[in-house]
């Protein structure tokens, strides 16, 4: 069975562009560095050879990564997605029954997660607790602060 990572056309091509840019620029900047750095002698007790070599490691497992998880992709278009329930790529005005204030939320996969951006992953604990839901549900979700309870007002998408 194939393991997909959904993703819209935003984020597959925002992960596209950075795994561009590690390999087109932070990877050849690094070679440049370990090659100039091995140039100063001892590699034993050579600072920046070593920091430059580490630095690749991370810029090579980051590359890896990125390529599996556009390898997997599967972008998501408007016509495959539920209208009327909670799903990835669901744009989620909730009112915050504890606070009486409204919150929205976009539901997106962990690779697109950004909080700033009110861009929550389905594999979060709000997340989780509102895939499915329709408009008028109410849903209490356990969070590491306590809980939260939610009255979902209005579901469209965000794509």
């Amino acid at each position: 069975m194939a393991d997909y990572v959904y993703l819209s056309q935003e984020g597959y091509d925002k992960l596209k562009a950075e795994l561009n840019n590690l390999k087109q620029v932070k990877r050849p900047e690094l070679s440049k560095k370990i090659s100039v750095a091995r140039d100063f002698g001892d590699l034993k007790e050579n600072a920046e050879y070593h920091a430059a070599k580490e630095a690749l490691s991370l810029v090579e497992t980051k590359i890896a990564q990125l390529e599996l998880t556009l390898s997997r992709a599967k972008i998501l278009k408007k016509d495959d997605m539920a209208k009327d329930k909670v799903t990835i790529l669901s744009q989620v005005k909730l009112k915050d029954l504890s606070r009486n204030r409204e919150v929205e939320y976009i539901l997106v996969s962990p690779e697109e997660s950004d909080f700033k951006q009110n861009k929550i992953s389905t594999t979060s604990p709000v997340g989780k607790a509102l895939l499915g839901k329709e408009k008028g549900d109410t849903v209490e979700i356990k969070v590491p602060a306590g809980f939260l309870k939610y009255q979902v007002l209005d579901i469209k998408l965000s794509i």
